[in-house]
């Protein structure tokens, strides 16, 4: 009987520690979830390629007018110069918004709340986008190009997800419409 006891005991006591608090049952708020989506954006270096840069006596800064929109609609299209496929190298857009690489011309897209960006888009779409690496967040569409690291967030828990997709639909929308990838 003083076994039983004891192992109830530790049952319940199991069972406590490991119990969620209440409010982490209840989940994060929205606004707590677009926060943290900020910040994972922001962590993560989506501006690094999603947001167009100004020059200035420092080097590079956000363009604070177009954060997120992706590569810069009217900007002249890099050439794809076939060397750089034999090479193996890749290379940058100065504002390091496109990549020419073995694998053609990427642009990074428009990230936006604008519907030239994922303003449209449905959550299962930008996971399916932003985990499996699909254009659009379409089964059957083509895979995402590099740099896009969608690899890394493969196996991201899916509240960071949503709270991404939340932000990024919180954001002032930037009409920009990125060109086609040249994929070769």
């Amino acid at each position: 009987m003083k076994r039983l006891l004891i192992i109830m005991a530790a049952g319940v006591w199991f069972a406590s520690c490991s119990t969620v608090s209440s409010k982490e049952k209840e989940g994060l708020s929205q606004a707590e979830k677009i926060e943290r989506g900020k910040y994972l954006v922001t962590i993560s270096g989506c501006h690094d390629c999603h947001t167009p840069k100004l020059f200035g006596s420092k080097g590079p800064v956000l363009d604070s007018n177009r954060l997120l929109s992706g590569y810069r609609e009217g900007s002249p299209l890099p050439p794809y110069d076939s060397t750089i496929a034999k090479s193996g190298w890749a290379l940058m857009g100065m504002e390091g918004t496109s990549m020419v690489s073995p694998l053609g011309v990427s642009y990074a897209a428009n990230i936006t709340s604008d519907e030239t960006g994922i303003g449209s888009w449905s959550f299962e779409q930008f996971k399916k986008a932003f985990t499996k690496g699909k254009f659009k967040g379409l089964d059957n569409a083509r895979p995402l190009l590099p740099p896009m690291p969608w690899e890394n967030y493969a196996h991201m828990a899916e509240v960071d997800v949503e709270s991404i997709f939340l932000y990024l639909k919180s954001t002032t929308p930037v009409r920009n419409v990125v060109p086609a990838a040249k994929i070769q």
